[in-house]
């Protein structure tokens, strides 16, 4: 079983900047080092949406196009971990975010589906 806890989130103003973290553990959480990591994000009275997607190695990431040239993924495969740094963020990113582990048949990587071990999330907030 792999555990997911993200952290990092919290209270920041419009135009401010927060680095979340993932970590992995459990018996098998190396795991999370064999496959695509992303992170999703969900608001009050929204379904949860892709936010970003960092591949195996690293090597390719994708960002859904209200986040791109703001957000960075990134990951570190010797701690387990995957990162989100979040910068000129918006009143509109504020919400749950939570990390997450792809199967490992893959599929459409920018659905939630596709993810099989999830985080419990972290809230950021956004003031105006």
């Amino acid at each position: 079983q792999v555990q997911l806890v993200e952290s990092g989130g919290g209270l920041v103003q419009a135009g401010g900047s927060l680095r979340l973290s993932c970590a992995a553990s459990g018996g098998t959480s190396s795991y999370v080092t064999l496959v695509t990591l992303g992170w999703f994000r969900q608001a009050p009275g929204k379904e949860r949406e892709f936010v970003a997607r960092i591949s195996q190695s690293g090597g390719s990431t994708a960002y859904a196009d209200s986040v791109k040239g703001r957000f960075t993924i990134s990951r570190d495969n010797t701690k387990n971990a995957v990162y989100l740094q979040m910068d000129n963020l918006k009143p509109d990113d504020a919400a749950i975010y939570y990390c997450a582990a792809a199967r490992p048949a893959g599929g459409n990587l920018n659905y939630a589906g596709a993810y099989i071990y999830w985080g419990l999330g972290t809230q950021v907030t956004v003031s105006s």
